[in-house]
């Protein structure tokens, strides 16, 4: 048990420790970030991020953010770059370097070709004097006091700073776009947040002869069949003149057993709900599923801007699109 408290103990450390570098380099961030966020904002490529070991993992993460949020931006290891892939670069990219030393000999390596080319460098590294640091165009400081490995060896707090400043900047820029959660969506429309973003209503709904429709009259074993034909747990009732005048479901159904009525001498009008909800088209998938979830229902019926029913929707077609 003793041990179990120790080992608790230095992983709330080791959170600590961490927290307040980032605290510490919130408190000392200037005009050097803003000359970096200019910068960025002014290039008319792509953000191409460098960095070896631990900074260039570091690294890919913040490229990945920068693409992902509104700025094109792509990882580059600095020892290809060498030997190549420096050709990726044209004079209309910046640079974005990681070194938490700033003397990373395989990034130094890459500074006389990219000083040659012109191309703007903003560094990121925890020792304002270093070369990297002193060639730049612009030095984001990610200096720390010391890192939480008890060793003091393995990059932890130096690491976590520089992933902040990177967060800090993909975020400054997103805002600084005016970019979107529909901009986020198409950058990513295989994951939940395209689907939930990208998925309308029109896309899902079920239209002409999918659509479990009854006239108002109708017996209620009519209405039983066209339900159980279209397979979406409900019907929409239309009144003669085709206006939408009420909704059937299996709820309803349920309601109308316990009630013990005659259900041969039944119509559709005598059990149906006469204020259905509604939804229109345009709309997002997600916000059908937050209707419903609000009324506690399991579908909607569809309608257009005059109130015309054009379709209908149940939680499973939500769930088959990946929208819940």
């Amino acid at each position: 048990m003793e041990q179990k408290q120790q080992q608790l103990a230095l992983a709330r450390e080791v959170l600590h420790i961490e927290a307040d570098a980032i605290h510490s380099m919130a408190q000392r961030l200037d005009d050097a970030f803003l000359d970096a966020v200019s910068l960025v904002l002014a290039c008319q490529g792509r953000v191409i991020v460098t960095g070896i070991g631990k900074s260039g993992h570091v690294g890919r993460k913040i490229a990945a953010t920068l693409a992902s949020t509104g700025t094109p931006s792509f990882f580059m290891h600095p020892a290809e770059a060498a030997h190549g892939d420096l050709g990726m670069v044209t004079t209309r990219d910046v640079i974005l370097a990681l070194s938490n030393s700033g003397e990373s000999d395989e990034i130094i390596a890459l500074l006389p070709a990219l000083k040659r080319k012109g191309i703007a460098i903003i560094a990121m590294t925890g020792r304002p004097q270093s070369t990297l640091a002193q060639e730049a165009n612009v030095h984001l400081d990610v200096s720390v006091e010391k890192e939480a490995c008890t060793l003091g060896l393995a990059p932890t707090t130096s690491t976590t700073a520089a992933l902040a400043m990177g967060d800090a900047l993909a975020v400054t820029l997103l805002d600084a776009r005016d970019f979107k959660p529909e901009d986020f969506a198409l950058s990513h429309p295989g994951g939940s947040l395209g689907r939930r973003l990208l998925v309308h209503i029109s896309d899902v709904m079920h239209s002409g002869d999918a659509l479990p429709v009854v006239r108002s009259g109708a017996s209620l074993k009519d209405a039983l069949l066209e339900m159980t034909r279209k397979g979406l747990g409900m019907t929409a009732v239309l009144a003669a003149d085709g206006s939408l005048a009420g909704i059937f479901t299996d709820g309803d159904l349920r309601r109308t057993l316990d009630r013990s009525l005659d259900l041969a001498g039944l119509t559709i009008d005598d059990v149906m709900g006469r204020q259905p909800r509604t939804i229109a088209a345009n709309l997002l998938a997600a916000e059908a599923a937050k209707e419903m979830e609000l009324r506690k229902i399991n579908g909607l019926l569809v309608v257009d801007g005059n109130g015309a029913l054009i379709g209908a929707l149940n939680m499973h077609d939500l769930l088959k699109a990946g929208v819940v």
